[in-house]
């Protein structure tokens, strides 16, 4: 069972994750033994609320693909517990971002005065440049 929030929960039969080869250089067990994991998780089909599952649709994410599934491939540590959990945990982190508000933003206007500095400083940077000319009789 992942725990998303207090009321939200997923059950252990809607994520599917199967043990791959890991990829990279090669060592004694690389080929032999499937230490990654490849997770799928199908975002119509679960239990999420109407909520998540629209705000997960609407990501713009390359792990989810067209059809609504969340595709995670971990392969970072040598043990394939490690790599589950990792690929869990980045499972919860991406289902938690969407249920993040974010404050909307509220354009701003320079201040008169700020304003005012501003054309000062480039006046008095002009007449420095100014003053660097050759000066013709």
């Amino acid at each position: 069972m992942l725990e998303i929030s207090n009321a939200v929960r997923l059950p252990d039969n809607e994520i599917e994750l199967s043990a791959i080869r890991a990829q990279g250089a090669g060592g004694q067990n690389v080929n032999k033994v499937s230490s990654a994991i490849h997770l799928r998780f199908d975002i119509r089909a679960s239990s999420l609320p109407e909520f998540y599952k629209t705000e997960l649709l609407a990501l713009k994410d390359q792990r989810i693909s067209k059809d609504g599934i969340v595709v995670i491939k971990a392969q970072q540590f040598r043990t394939q517990e490690q790599n589950r959990e990792d690929a869990l945990q980045r499972l919860q982190a991406l289902i938690r971002s969407v249920a993040v508000t974010r404050k909307t933003r509220r354009p701003t206007k320079p201040s008169k005065s700020a304003k005012a500095k501003r054309m000062d400083s480039k006046t008095k940077r002009g007449n420095i440049k100014a003053l660097r000319k050759k000066v013709f009789d």
